[in-house]
């Protein structure tokens, strides 16, 4: 992988002479409705990002070379302002296989509330709370194209550790997250995990069945004794674990239906996790003889983890982590105008069904002319339970627009 990574270097000055590029660039707002309860955080955010893309084909577009970097400036959260390489890879395509070499990312998930099923990239949470954004991978990738479906093999050397906001960036749990990290692999961040995947397409659906062997994305977190002082815990840190992860993703189109499931069980940090995403969107097409199309979604989210933190577990510096989708309904809509300026709207609530409480999240969008978009995001929590893991958003109920430049 080193060596490659440095023929790839080497190569650079020469390829790009005859690069093609395109990528945008991006100032973003943050604001927060109530007051933070930490004096070191503050009520507004202001960012820049900047995402450049470099690729070229040859060999009758069976080759492709990917270059895109990613910078982002944050005015308060040092954790944010962080550079990254998404994307760094040559792809070969033959005529029955595929490979896929470098620094690339992987997205398996179908649901519209959670992606159980992505577990090749690491979330790069301080971009945003969704877990939509993800850290580049280095990994080697075969793909053997057949008649009963495709499988994806991968070889993944190293590993990324997932990003937090420092103790003065927004949103953040209650408790400050440690920059140190915990392994339980003796190679750490250098242990190499495999992942293997068949995919197929049988009539209407979509059918992914996978398998991954190793340091886990998603971290527990342990409070060191060093960190606890009386009833006061001052900061967890994360622990990745060797896991063992089988995931199933399944999507159906029935005319104006899409069906959705996403479903995982995992080993390797305490109880096994059994995780399960499900349900579906259906379009009304052309509301009322417009251009106007409807989506309405209904999910069903659950994991065997639970949604609320036990203190005793904490304080004895055992590691711990929770989901906050124990068992939770997802009800939502999307709007697309099907305008010039690709407008659209999404908005859902994920209801707990067992606490009461209530997640809200809104998003749209709209292009300004030909190189413009102007983006609005609304994300807010209410009714969460004592105990609960989302209780620590309370006051984090916030609005984000931001305002990107394509080129």
């Amino acid at each position: 992988m080193k060596r490659f990574l440095c023929a790839l270097a080497c190569l650079l000055p020469a390829i790009c002479a005859h690069a093609e590029w395109r990528g945008y660039v991006a100032a973003e707002l943050l604001g927060f409705i109530e007051d933070s309860r930490d004096s070191r955080q503050h009520d507004a955010y202001v960012s820049l990002a900047f995402e450049p893309e470099y690729f070229h084909e040859w060999n009758q577009r069976d080759d492709l070379f990917t270059f895109k970097p990613y910078f982002m400036l944050d005015a308060h959260d040092n954790n944010r302002t962080h550079a990254d390489i998404r994307e760094l890879s040559w792809i070969h395509v033959a005529r029955d296989w595929e490979t896929n070499i470098g620094i690339s990312k992987v997205y398996w998930g179908v649901t519209e509330a959670v992606h159980l099923v992505d577990v090749i990239n690491q979330t790069d949470l301080v971009i945003n709370e969704d877990g939509e954004d993800k850290l580049g991978q280095p990994m080697a990738k075969l793909t053997l194209i057949r008649d009963y479906g495709n499988f994806d093999l991968f070889v993944l050397p190293g590993f990324r550790e997932r990003t937090f906001p420092d103790s003065e960036g927004r949103p953040r749990f209650g408790t400050p997250i440690s920059d140190d990290v915990l392994y339980e692999s003796a190679a750490q961040e250098l242990h190499t995990d495999f992942a293997i995947r068949w995919s197929h397409t049988i009539g209407e659906f979509d059918i992914g069945i996978a398998h991954f062997s190793g340091t886990g994305r998603d971290p527990r977190f342990v409070a060191h004794p060093a960190a606890i002082s009386g009833m006061t815990i001052s900061e967890i840190t994360p622990l990745y674990e060797i896991v063992d992860q089988t995931s199933l993703d399944l999507q159906a189109t029935f005319g104006g239906w899409l069906w959705k499931l996403e479903a995982i069980t995992r080993s390797g940090q305490g109880k096994r996790i059994r995780s399960i995403a499900g349900g579906y969107e259906y379009t009304f097409v052309g509301v009322n003889e417009s251009p106007v199309d409807i989506g309405i979604i209904t999910e069903y989210l659950y994991d065997s983890r639970g949604d609320s933190i036990n203190p005793a577990v904490i304080f004895a510096s055992q590691p711990f982590f929770t989901s906050p989708f124990q068992n939770d309904l997802v009800l939502g809509a999307r709007v697309t105008l099907n305008d010039a300026a690709s407008s659209e709207l999404l908005a859902s609530v994920i209801v707990d069904m067992e606490g009461g409480g209530q997640s809200v999240n809104v998003e749209a969008s709209r292009r300004l002319g030909d190189s413009w978009k102007l983006s609005l995001e609304g994300r807010g929590v209410m009714n969460i339970p004592a105990g609960n893991v989302l209780s620590s958003f309370e006051d984090e109920n916030r609005v984000r627009v931001e305002l990107a430049r394509y080129f």
